[in-house]
């Protein structure tokens, strides 16, 4: 067996677990509206539920996002994507990937889990069309090798959805 073909998750370092510890229990206690953090033993990973707000084209649709975290964080982003069936946007692929700059080249270690779903929210909110990105076709087919979306140079041009 290679190291390649070894799971290449890192354990968490001291300073990331005590804030994901932080921000766990911050959750318990006031979690932010329309989301659900589906709990479990595992720190590094988390699996939360998304409820599409009221009055938009995602009214009463529930979708789940995973959330994987890095040995460094919250230096280093954790990578986000929407477990099957992600919803139908412009800005999230059919594997779950999702272009949003927060995930990639804007994070910030001020930024929390409760703040990168209100923006998820926020994007999802405000669409007006359930479509897929239209290179999507290509991009799947380009992660069908386990990429990860932090492994994309993505090109972030459409603050209108």
């Amino acid at each position: 067996m290679t190291d390649s073909s070894v799971s290449s998750r890192k354990v968490l370092s001291k300073i990331a677990t005590n804030r994901l510890q932080k921000e766990l229990t911050e959750w318990q206690i006031n979690p932010p509206s329309g989301f659900t953090h589906k709990v479990t033993d595992n720190l590094q990973r988390w699996v939360i539920e998304v409820n599409g707000a009221q009055g938009t084209i995602y009214d009463n649709e529930k979708y789940q996002l995973q959330v994987d975290f890095p040995e460094n964080y919250p230096m280093e982003a954790p990578q986000v994507i929407f477990l099957h069936p992600a919803p139908l946007h412009p800005h999230i692929y059919s594997n779950g990937h999702i272009c949003l700059d927060i995930l990639y080249d804007s994070w910030s270690p001020a930024m929390t889990v409760g703040s990168i779903c209100i923006s998820i929210l926020s994007m999802l909110s405000s669409s007006t069309a359930k479509e897929r990105p239209e290179d999507n076709d290509r991009y799947v087919k380009n992660c069908r090798n386990g990429r990860s979306p932090k492994e994309t140079r993505w090109w972030f041009h459409d603050d209108k959805v």
